[in-house]
């Protein structure tokens, strides 16, 4: 292949990502911290029509990004929860779901409490009927 070639692939795969990639593109659920704090994350994913299962932790360091789900959004609606390395809630909501201290996968979302675990809000996330969403967590304003 000549220099022009390559230049207009270079090109491509600038501008237009999924052209010059192969293999297709991939459907997930990411979220990229751009604050100056290490995150923990936890999501809630729809699990049936009436019901939600929720899973964490990532721990997401400044300036990285994580998949939180790794599969087709098959939802409109997400829900996420993130606190800093001490606890303050950074993306929170007021979507009560049940999370846990240490890693979890928790189904069903009803009595945190009484079931043992800890009660979190989390925040809504629409991701307009798109295959593929990415949040991205800013700085706090001072």
């Amino acid at each position: 292949m000549n220099l022009l070639g390559r230049a207009l692939l270079v090109a491509l795969g600038v501008l237009m990502p999924g052209l010059a990639a192969s293999g297709a593109a991939r459907a997930e659920l990411r979220l990229c911290n751009q604050s100056f704090e290490v995150l923990n994350v936890a999501v809630a994913v729809p699990e049936s029509a009436e019901g939600f299962s929720t899973r964490g932790w990532w721990r997401v360091a400044p300036n990285q990004c994580a998949t939180l789900w790794r599969e087709v959004l098959q939802s409109r609606y997400y829900y996420i929860f993130a606190s800093d390395v001490f606890g303050n809630e950074v993306l929170a909501g007021s979507i009560p779901m049940c999370v846990a201290p240490r890693r979890f996968e928790i189904s069903g979302q009803q009595d945190c409490l009484l079931r043992g675990y800890l009660d979190a809000r989390f925040a809504e996330i629409d991701t307009e009927e798109q295959a593929s969403w990415t949040v991205f967590v800013t700085p706090r304003p001072n």
